[in-house]
């Protein structure tokens, strides 16, 4: 293996750039919730480019109330990731959305680029608590309006980082 002359000196200029930008703890009670907050929910971003520099992801905290659902929409190129950590969540997707899953406390969802879906608090009774998680800082939502989904998203909307406020 070839010798690392440098790697002494290179050790002295490094060390000031990796204790301010290396690795980064975000205490669970230091979220940040300035970010616009919707009636239904409550979001708060926990990694992204403004508080870490992040590059080509997002991370936060949700919460929806009971029986809150989206819109039918799909996330473009974007992969996102669900972790459920109090609650019952449903997913609906395809084209009609008539595939439908079911994810308790521990459990992970995962939705692929491009696929037709809607989010549901499934318990009337129980706020829903999820991380989420996207593969870029960028949000894409393109809403489906010609389809009619089998739950209505009427009542309460479901709005967070990615999924925004209906514009009707």
């Amino acid at each position: 293996m070839p010798h690392d002359h440098d790697h002494h000196s290179h050790d002295h200029q490094e060390a000031p750039r990796w204790k301010y930008d290396g690795v980064r703890v975000i205490k669970g009670d230091r979220l940040d919730s300035s970010t616009a907050q919707t009636p239904g929910m409550f979001r708060q971003a926990a990694i992204n480019h403004a508080r870490v520099g992040a590059q080509s992801i997002w991370a936060g905290t949700v919460a929806i109330e009971p029986d809150a659902k989206t819109g039918v929409h799909h996330h473009g190129p974007l992969e996102s990731v669900i972790y459920v950590v109090r609650g019952k969540a449903r997913l609906r997707w395809g084209e009609r959305l008539e595939y439908v899953a079911e994810a308790g406390p521990g459990d992970f969802i995962y939705v692929p680029p491009y696929v037709p879906h809607q989010e549901i608090n499934a318990d009337p009774d129980q706020v829903l608590e999820c991380v989420l998680v996207r593969s870029d800082n960028e949000a894409v939502v393109v809403n489906i309006t010609d389809v009619d989904p089998v739950e209505a998203p009427e009542s309460v909307y479901w709005v967070d980082p990615i999924h925004p406020a209906p514009t009707s």
